[in-house]
This record gives structure tokens, sequence and C-alpha cells, in this order.
């Protein structure tokens, strides 16, 4: 088989066996044997060459192992080599069959073109044929492919073949430009120019989709898989209380290993509502055994806080160490720069020595002024240690047995006197609770007595306000009579002269004394009519729009409440509309439209109440 297929089938061909001359069929057969094929023209040959495919490749090795699938048509990546170099020209010889023989083009045209590759293709297209070719012929050139699942022979010269793989497709584009002749023969109808290319079909777009799916359910079971492996243990499930579970849990307090287990389990108890009168005594116990290790805790944080202690020491101690180094890589670089050595140096050298005294002095004060700072906190620390009365600090301080044995005495007493504590809180509960059970009635009377003393001191002072404003309304009332009197007298005065005159008029002009009487009348009816007005002027308004709006509130309030309501009630309500509005407010509107509103006393004794209620179609009645 010519050396340009194998460059399409291996890898391993390189350019020199691109260029081989083919003049000597003994060395070209050789080379061919000696890279694993067929020679041309032997009986069985290969038109490509199965290098480029895995022997007993299972394309659902991808499904078993988690492989992705490679993609037979990236370059380098799959199972296509990479094309070979473009400078190299490449060279077809010419393929002999049974039944027919394959001419290659002419290697100075430019390649045939083909269209773009549809996904998942398996079917390509051949045009050119002879007129003469069946299918047979067409299955003797192209099976050497692959193995070939159908063909489809149109009349026109032209066929559609479907393989078993994708990657056959490829072989058996090396095909297209090739000239076919069947047998020897020169007639026209025995010969023509193949043109193969990629066909799309519906089956390959089906079978093509349904790989993708496939490859999509792996990769959302492997991310899955992945997550679940990778999420964290639910947490252990909290047994249901029961007296012998709560046994085991006093038991497991007790022990410091499974200490963090056991308290989980015994918050998670108290938060749900285990503890009654019943169990109080039992989870107290285990309340005060996880109070024992606030000793524990505590001397392990003193522990730790040692070690701290010395990781410090030992980093200043470095530090120190460090900052040492520093200042003698320092005096050596000021040496340098003095004169004696300084005019011996080069230009360059001076600026290098420069620049490293100028970075070590840098790193020097930073050092320096790291050190200076832990040595300020140590001094900070020694000074909060006279200072302070921590018994963790004071256990630092002094060393010695005795000292340590006086702080576990303290922790001791600090527990006994938190116990204390819990039992005197248990007794005054318990004295509470009793003096609320047995509370007697000498207390409750004085209580109401002093509740009824309250109210009728408030309703005293309420009487005050409402007899202070009747008096104001009553010396306003009176203002505006002396005003409206002088006003009559005026008017009267006015009337009389008229009067007067009309009689003197009606004299004059002869008329009888029926129209002076009808002047009479007249006249009064003036004087009624301007008494009316002067009465109306009389009788308080409202003085903004807001106490109208307060005015129709209230009313469709205690029209609701045919029994009225007390003031605070009414109050609460408002106060849900117009937080700045306030009782006495409200009190003094309503005292002022004593036709709308009435106060009246409801209940005996400590059940006295005033109440309002809305009185205004009785009232209109009045007017």
């Amino acid at each position: 088989f010519p050396a340009a297929a194998d460059g399409l089938g291996s890898i391993a061909i390189d350019t020199t066996q691109l260029n081989m001359s083919v003049t000597d069929p003994t060395a070209w057969a050789t080379a061919m044997n000696n890279l694993g094929m067929v020679p041309v023209g032997l009986a069985g040959q290969q038109l490509v060459t199965d290098s480029i495919c895995v022997p007993g490749f299972d394309p659902s090795l991808s499904m078993m192992t988690g492989i992705t699938p490679i993609n037979p048509m990236i370059p380098g990546m799959g199972l296509v080599p990479p094309p070979p170099p473009t400078d190299v020209p490449v060279v077809k010889e010419i393929i002999h069959c049974k039944s027919c023989t394959l001419f290659p083009p002419n290697p100075n045209l430019p390649p045939p073109s083909t269209r773009e590759r549809p996904p998942g293709c398996k079917t390509v297209f051949v045009g050119g044929l002879p007129e003469n070719a069946t299918e047979e012929i067409i299955q003797e050139v192209f099976e050497q492919c692959g193995d070939i699942t159908a063909i489809r022979k149109s009349k026109k010269n032209f066929c559609h073949i479907r393989f078993a793989e994708e990657f056959m497709v490829d072989k058996a584009i090396y095909l297209s430009g090739y000239r076919m002749r069947l047998g020897s023969s020169t007639d026209k109808k025995d010969s023509g120019r193949l043109h193969v290319d990629f066909a799309q079909a519906r089956d390959d777009f089906y079978e093509w989709e349904c790989k993708q799916r496939m490859l999509a359910r792996e990769e959302r079971h492997r991310r899955k898989m992945e997550e679940d492996r990778l999420r964290p243990p639910s947490p252990p499930a909290i047994m249901h209380y029961s007296e012998h579970e709560a046994a085991l849990l006093a038991e497991k307090l007790k022990d410091d290993s499974k200490f963090s287990e056991a308290i989980t389990v015994l918050l998670t108890w108290i938060e749900r509502g285990e503890v009654n009168r019943r169990s109080a005594n039992q989870f107290y116990s285990m309340v005060q055994s996880a109070n024992s290790h606030v000793r524990r805790l505590m001397n392990e944080k003193a522990a730790h806080e040692q070690e701290m202690e010395q990781a410090k020491e030992s980093f200043k101690n470095a530090l120190t160490g460090i900052l040492t180094q520093f200042e003698q890589i320092v005096a050596v670089f000021n040496a340098s720069t003095r004169q004696k050595a300084w005019d011996h140096f080069s230009k360059a050298q001076r600026k290098n020595i420069d620049i490293w005294r100028k970075h070590s002095e840098e790193l020097r004060n930073a050092h320096s002024e790291q050190l200076m700072g832990i040595r300020r906190e140590e001094e900070m620390e020694m000074s909060d240690d006279d200072s302070g009365d921590n018994p963790t600090k004071k256990l630092r301080a002094d060393d010695s047995a005795l000292a340590a044995q006086a702080y576990a005495l303290k922790e001791e007493n600090d527990s006994l006197r938190w116990q204390l504590d819990a039992y005197r809180n248990e007794v005054e509960l318990l004295k509470q609770e009793k003096g609320q059970l047995f509370r007697t009635e000498e207390s409750l009377t004085k209580d109401q007595q002093l509740q009824f003393l309250q109210q009728t001191m408030q309703g005293m002072q309420q009487q005050l306000l409402s007899i202070q404003e009747e008096l104001n309304n009553k010396k306003s009332e009176l203002e505006q009579a002396k005003e409206e009197q002088t006003h009559t007298q005026a008017m009267l005065k006015v009337l009389q002269e008229q009067l007067k005159s009309a009689k003197e008029l009606a004299e004059i002009n002869g008329h009888d004394e029926s129209q002076a009487n009808e002047i009479n009348v007249l006249t009064v009816a003036l004087v009624n009519q301007d008494r009316e007005k002067n009465s109306e002027k009389r009788s308080p308004g409202l003085k903004s729009e807001k106490e109208a709006l307060l005015i129709g509130i209230i009313s469709t309030f205690l029209h609701v409440h045919p029994f009225g309501a007390n003031i605070e009630y009414l109050w609460s309500y408002m106060q849900q509309l117009d937080s700045r509005i306030s009782a006495n407010e409200i009190e003094m509107l309503l005292m002022r439209l004593p036709r709308m509103f009435k106060q009246e006393f409801t209940g005996v004794g400590a059940t006295l109440e005033k109440r309002w209620k809305f009185c205004a179609f009785e009232g209109i009645k009045t007017i």
C-alpha cells in the first residue's frame, strides 16, 4: 500500500518514508513489512491499514471505565494521526483490486474539497462512479476501509455507503480524487473519477445523539458519585429520652472522650422539652456532670496558653538571632562604604552595595519594630498580671506545687458556690410558687380597694376638668349674650326710627291702619330672624378639620358599641390611627358635644366604670 496511506494510518511515519522511491519493489515490500503492513499488489492487501484502529476496540469501554470518549477527528488527540506537514508533498500510488484498478490523482493538483463533517458521521457520498460499476465492485473497493452496513446505489453514477464506525469514514475520504477503471477496458462507461465526501444521514445523527445522551448520563452519574463521596456524613440520629438512655448518657458525660457526643444529646433533649417535674432531678444531675468539666477545660486552656508562651519565647529568641545577623550585615555594608574600601570599588559595584545596604537596613528596621512590639505586649501582659486576679495567670506566675493546689481548691470552691447558688434559686422559685398558690383574700381585697380608690380619684379629676370647661363655656356664653343684647338694642332703635318714618309716610299718603299693622308684623319678624342668627353664632363650632374627623371616627366607633366604651378603650383605638392624640384631648372633645355624646356610670363598688355613649339620634329631636 502507498506511503501516503500509511501517513494517514500511522503516527510513526516521517517525511523520509513519505518521499521514499517505489522504483525498487523489493525494497518497498521490505519497508512495508517492517511497518507491519501488507505490501501493495499482494493478495489480501488492505486499502488503509488498521494501525490507526485499536485492535479489539470496544466503543462501550468508556461506559465501564469512566474514560471520556475520544473524538477520532481531533488530530493528535483521537485515533486519527496529525496531518502530514503541508510542505511535504503527499504521494499516492496505484491501488489494484480484483475487478478494478484505482489510479491516483495528479499530485500537483489541490486536494479535493469536502463539506463540513456532520456530528457522528458514518455515511459517505461517493460520486463519479463508472456507469458499469455494480454494488459488488463498490463493496470490494470500500470494504477494505471497514465494515459496511449498507450501500444505497443510484442510477446516476453515485451511491451512499454507511460504515459501522466513524473512523472508517476517514479511510474512505482518502480515496477521493482517484480514477477508477473496471478491468482493462478503455470504455468511458468503465471509468470514472471518484469524489468521496461526508454525507448527512438521519440514522447517524440519531445514533450520535443517543451516544451524547449516554455520555451525559454517565457524566451526571459520575458527578453525583463524586458529590456523594465529598458530602460530609450526616450527624448521628438523637435517640428519644427514656430513663435507661438518661442513665447511659449520665455515664457518658463523665467520660472525657465521649463528652462532646453526650453534651449534644443532652442539649437536644432539653430543647425538645423533655424536662418535667418527674425528670428534673435526673436532668439536674446531668447538668451538674457537664459543669464538672469546666475545671478540666480550664486546665487544658492553661496548658495550651503555656505552650503558646513557650512558642512565643522561641519565636522571640529566633527573631533576636535574625536581628543580630541583620545588624552584622548592615555593619559590613557600612564598613564597605567608608573611604578606605569605597574608593577601590567600581561604579557598578558601588551602586549594588548601596542598594543592598538600603534593603538590609529596611529589613533590619522592620524586624526590630516587630521585636519591640512583642516586648511591649509582654510588658502589658506583665502589668495585667500584677493588677488582675485571674487564677490562670497566677498559676503561670507561680510554678510551685503549693500554688497549683491552691488553684485546685479555689476551683472546687467556685464549683460548690455555683451549686449553692443553684439551690438558692430553686428555693426562691419554690417560695414564689407557694406564695402565689396560698395568697390570702386580704391582699386581694386591699388590691381591689386600692384600684377602686385610684379609679375614683381619676373620676374626680375628670369631673373637675369638666366643671372648669363648663365654667369657661358659661363665661363665653355670658359675653356673647351681652354682645347680643347691645346689638339687639341698637337694632330696636333703628327699627323704631324706621317705624316712625313709615307711620308718618302712611299718614301723609292717607293709608289705613292695616298697613301700619303689617309694618309692625314685618318688624317683629325681622327681630326674631336676627335673634335666630345670633343664637346660631352663639353655638360652639368646630375649630379645625381634624376635630371633625375625630368626631366622625368616634361616632362610628361608639355607634357599634351600643353599651358604651370607657375613655381608655377609645383612646387605645385612636392611638392606632394617630399616635399623637391623648386621652385628655378626646375626653374634652366629647364633653364639648353633650347632645352627641353622653357619659354614664356602670357597675357597683370596685367594678364602677365610666362609659361614653353615642346619643346624636336622641339629641337631634331636642333641637
